[in-house]
């Protein structure tokens, strides 16, 4: 069981990125999928969530409004598109699934996890 995530970069304030993790080794279309991020120094902290089964969507207060989490099941794969970034948005970014279709909200809820993808976002 793998999830690969990707699409983290370098970018000014205001920028946007698009992450997208994969999940390989076995289907995970009909899970819960959720998205972590952890800053240096700081706890893994909840940023965005997407149920398996309606597709209902939950977002950290920090990043509503500007964040978007989708999911393509056919790809078995997870999308955040990041818009108005600003330089408190730099972390390490996890992608997350579990074996429930409702999402969470805590990391200790999911079972599965990707390797993380670095976002800075310069001032």
């Amino acid at each position: 069981v793998q999830l690969q995530a990707c699409g983290g970069g370098l970018v000014q304030a205001g920028g946007s990125l698009r992450l997208f993790c994969v999940a390989s080794g076995r289907s995970f279309s009909s899970n819960a999928k959720g998205w972590f991020r952890q800053a240096p120094g700081k706890e893994r902290e909840f940023v965005a969530a997407i149920s398996g089964s309606s597709g209902s969507t939950y977002y950290a207060d920090s990043v509503k409004g500007r964040f978007t989490i989708s999911r393509d099941n056919a790809k078995d794969t997870v999308y955040l598109q990041m818009n108005s970034l600003k330089p408190e948005d730099t972390a390490v970014y996890y992608c997350a699934t579990r074996s429930r279709r409702d999402y969470g909200t805590a990391p200790e809820e999911y079972d599965y996890w990707g390797q993380g993808t670095l976002v800075t976002v310069s001032s």
